[in-house]
């Protein structure tokens, strides 16, 4: 491989073998995310320490030196939900692009964030809610037995918007079977019907054209997001909040669901088309 790839003009600057020290578990959406272990640091110090020895590091940052740091969220057009956004975010809401965060923060928005599976309430002084993706299937006993968090977050939703992602918006429907066939009631916020019994992959990236506003876009806007879950809908019987199109430009049934100031989508956000 290195004398090919020298041939091709390519520089070799490393190669890792295996090392059981640094392995990571996984799960049916695939690694076990980082905030979720609590030996990460070690693991880091190791995975450091493997790479030092297997990789000229000072080849690596001379090839590098004509390359500057760009902002993550530069050429994308990201709007922040609101001034000042109620984020869930534990264990169960684990998941949302970091440039999201990036841009909310860069345009002036205050991130709060908050702990279902800790039955938090919302922020009060919040002017939105943002429910973001996770593994609430994990913890869909918990977080039905959370009467705060749902008391809390319905009564956030009767004036001002709350929007799920993926995990987020199956916790804002009326329930959730999970893998064993145990149906968990969830907030009632949409009507949405998920089941975890029996998984179907959903995975790809996904062009959404509103048809009614969610926080921070217009009807009518283009949006560009990922999708990926195992979840089966059930029931999603409220307003489709967009038409939704996958890579190949076909229609999908996953339209999201918009009922009062509540809404909801299976895919992550990604930026507006400009």
């Amino acid at each position: 491989m290195r004398r090919a790839l020298n041939d091709a003009g390519i520089n070799v600057f490393g190669a890792l073998p295996r090392h059981a020290e640094i392995s990571l578990p996984k799960r049916h959406l695939g690694l076990v995310q980082a905030e979720e272990q609590a030996e990460i640091g070690k693991l880091i110090d190791e995975a450091a320490r493997f790479i030092a020895e297997h990789v000229d590091l000072d080849a690596v940052l001379q090839s590098a030196a004509s390359w500057s740091v760009q902002g993550m969220a530069n050429g994308l057009n990201v709007t922040p939900p609101g001034q000042r956004i109620a984020l869930a975010r534990d264990a169960a809401f684990s998941f949302v692009y970091p440039h999201m965060l990036e841009a909310w923060r860069a345009a002036g928005a205050e991130i709060v964030p908050f702990s279902p599976l800790a039955d938090e309430a919302p922020d009060a002084s919040a002017d939105i809610c943002w429910l973001p993706g996770g593994y609430p299937e994990l913890h869909a006993g918990k977080i039905a037995a959370n009467a705060r968090f749902g008391r809390s977050l319905r009564a956030f939703a009767e004036t001002r918007p709350v929007h799920g992602e993926c995990g987020g918006y199956m916790v804002l429907g009326a329930g959730l079977t999970d893998a064993d066939g145990i149906r968990h009631e969830m907030t009632g916020l949409l009507g949405l019907e998920t089941s975890f019994a029996k998984r179907r992959m959903h995975l790809g990236y996904r062009l959404a054209e509103l048809a009614a506003p969610m926080p921070g876009h217009r009807p009518g806007a283009r949006l560009r997001g990922h999708e990926f879950h195992y979840s089966t809908i059930l029931a999603q019987p409220d307003t489709p909040l967009a038409v939704v199109h996958d890579a190949t430009g076909a229609v999908i049934a996953e339209t999201g669901s918009r009922r009062g100031l509540a809404t909801g989508t299976f895919f992550h956000l990604i930026a507006e088309d400009r």
